[in-house]
């Protein structure tokens, strides 16, 4: 990942590395230095170069003092003993960082492109979401009925409209809201991700706000006595829970890799399997079969990949994200649990009782 992007002698010197513990220093596109060994502490790249005002090659200096959680990076750019920059950056920096993206040749548009671009146009004028979100009414309103339908697109739109939120938050640009006809839906972003933070705030902002769109319905249920409502809760908490198993790609497989990943050490390992044997012991316990055989075979697979943490790009979480992760995604499967529970004890109504059924396979 990248970790500083400075100037020097009026070129980009940028420098890559990872909790593995390697750094990779590039000049103007060039590697000048790479290092290997102890992830945090000092490490010293030294370089020469020609400037073309020198007759002769001068020396580069960069020096780092690194620290992955929490992130601190202390830097120091010396070029012939002169002191030319310093500075610190922390995990709010590799945020609010853009890649840099290499330079891409200007292109003369000819007839044929014509064609591409007026797809370009096409796409960019949001019909294609209107045609899917059309198909995805149509599709719904004929496998159960067009309440149904209106009922499971509304969950499905805030559920992602939870994750856009969350990107705008991190300032990511966004390309909307996609439903898909029998998948569900998906909020798409053009911008790329920087820390493991982003990624669990990102994911579990969709089941979030799937969770508050549930608790209102109960609540307004218990008001009204609407069976209507009751089902809108009890569905949509369905909906959302499936989407926090730890099974990749869904949202509850990335938060809980972004969680076991951001684990430098084996303890994070052992940590990872404990929570996943008791997470399983519960549901078993609870008679809720298929949630703990699909919980189960996430967990697994993301352990199986904990050994490979290194090579990602994201910045990992320290202690305190780790913790807020975990309580935010725990308590987030509890509350909807809950209403699910909850409405199926209270009500005679098969219906309300089905999503409990299918937790218990």
């Amino acid at each position: 990942m990248e970790l500083l992007n400075i100037d020097c002698l009026g070129k980009p010197l940028k420098l890559e590395g990872s909790p593995a513990g390697w750094q990779q220093l590039h000049w103007d596109g060039q590697i000048v230095s790479q290092k290997q060994g102890s992830a945090d502490g000092l490490k010293v790249h030294v370089f020469r170069l020609h400037d073309g005002s020198h007759q002769t090659d001068i020396e580069v200096r960069l020096e780092t003092y690194l620290r992955w959680q929490p992130f601190v990076l202390d830097y120091r750019l010396v070029v012939e003993d002169e002191i030319i920059a310093s500075g610190q950056r922390l995990t709010k920096d590799i945020e609010r960082q853009t890649p840099t993206k290499p330079a891409v040749a200007n292109k003369q548009v000819k007839p044929l492109g014509l064609l591409a671009l007026a797809f370009k146009l096409f796409k960019s004028a949001k019909v294609i979401k209107v045609v899917l979100a059309g198909a995805s009414m149509a599709a719904y309103s004929w496998l159960f009925s067009f309440e149904f339908a209106i009922a499971l697109i509304l969950c499905l739109v805030i559920h992602e409209y939870g994750h856009i939120r969350a990107m705008k938050r991190f300032g990511l640009q966004t390309k909307g809201i996609y439903l898909i006809p029998f998948l569900g839906g998906l909020a798409i972003s053009d911008s790329k991700l920087n820390t493991r933070w982003q990624n669990v705030v990102i994911s579990i902002m969709g089941p979030t706000y799937g969770m508050l769109l549930s608790v209102i319905a109960f609540i307004a249920y218990e008001i009204t006595g609407m069976e209507l409502l009751a089902g809108l809760a009890v569905f949509n908490a369905l909906l959302n829970i499936f989407n926090l198993l730890p099974i990749l790609p869904l949202d509850g497989g990335h938060i809980i890799k972004s969680i076991g990943y951001s684990q430098n050490h084996l303890t994070g390992l052992i940590v990872c399997i404990a929570g996943a044997a008791l997470g399983v012991y519960i549901s078993y316990a609870l008679g809720l079969t298929l949630l703990g055989i699909l919980l189960a075979v996430g967990s697994l697979e993301i352990i199986m990949e904990w050994r490979y943490r290194h090579q990602s790009d994201l910045l990992p979480m320290d202690r305190y994200g780790q913790i807020v992760s975990a309580v935010w995604y725990l308590l987030t499967i509890a509350i909807l649990a809950g209403i699910i529970a909850v409405l199926a004890s209270s009500s005679d109504n098969p219906v309300m009782q089905l999503p409990l059924h299918i937790l218990r396979g």
